[in-house]
């Protein structure tokens, strides 16, 4: 019989993490917007070490979509999702409807500051509001004590660690390294959309982002140069736009100096689907 306990509303949920917490159990949160993957079940055997108990949280945050952007057709699989849930040995599931999160009258939202402005708050700039709002209100319904992110959305964990430290939120934020597929490519839900010829393409990516980080450990006052070789190469391989590929400081994203703790990010379109990825600069 499985373990994993199923609550769909804060009172179901507050009861199950109240029974945790008067057992003295360390709680870890791992949210995400369903469609698992191999990448998720990472995020949840790192909480796992990290914690007593672990509870998922699925939920497809209407806040942080555009209303051009893809929220209908974002991949849905709870049943597939509950089946992994249970055989990697995740204690709890919160799997809200949108009421229980967005209340009639809901109105306050948050405001993240300068790291949420480059980059994917430039081409998306309701994002990051609705990531933190969504996140914000998950540690309050769960109260966990450390929460897993992934840091292939490495802009969403420098904005969420930012929140977190600048509101004293008790909860410590756990980063977890991007999971790959054997050629590379990120593991991501909406690699779900790509073509059979898309996804043979979409491993250049990371390789696009390898040979950036590579060139300018040799060089790194041909920074500008390289950054534009890199998206010639990645058009020349399929990609028909490119959103952004920086370098940037690690933690505040502002554009990189030498000296600086570096990441190197990228996101583009293959198709009608946008891929993003980061790689550190040693």
């Amino acid at each position: 019989m499985s373990s994993l306990s199923i609550v769909r509303t804060r009172a179901d949920l507050r009861a199950l993490v109240s029974s945790w917490r008067r057992d003295g159990k360390k709680i870890a949160l791992v949210p995400t917007m369903g469609a698992l993957h191999a990448g998720h079940l990472a995020l949840i055997e790192q909480a796992k070490a990290s914690a007593d108990v672990v509870i998922a949280s699925i939920f497809v945050n209407p806040t942080q979509f555009a209303p051009h952007e893809d929220l209908a057709r974002y991949p849905r699989q709870e049943a597939a999702d509950i089946v992994q849930l249970e055989a990697i040995g995740c204690d709890g599931l919160y799997a809200p409807h949108v009421e229980e999160l967005y209340p009639d009258g809901f109105q306050t939202r948050i405001v993240p500051g300068a790291v949420a402005q480059r980059l994917e708050g430039a081409f998306r700039p309701h994002f990051f509001g609705g990531v933190a709002t969504v996140v914000a209100k998950l540690f309050l319904q769960v109260d966990p004590h450390v929460a897993i992110f992934g840091e292939k959305d490495w802009q969403q964990l420098q904005v969420i660690s930012a929140m977190v430290r600048d509101l004293d939120l008790c909860v410590e934020i756990v980063p977890a390294p991007t999971h790959r597929e054997p050629d590379g490519l990120a593991l991501s839900s909406r690699n779900a959309y790509l073509s059979e010829k898309e996804r043979a393409i979409a491993p250049s990516l990371k390789q696009a982002l390898d040979w950036v980080a590579d060139t300018i450990k040799q060089a790194p006052t041909t920074l500008n140069s390289v950054l534009e070789q890199a998206k010639a190469q990645l058009l020349a391989k399929g990609f028909h736009a490119i959103d952004y590929l920086e370098a940037c400081h690690s933690e505040t994203l502002e554009p990189w100096q030498v000296g600086d703790p570096a990441r190197i990010l990228v996101a583009a379109w293959l198709g009608k689907t946008r891929l993003i990825d980061n790689r550190g600069l040693d």
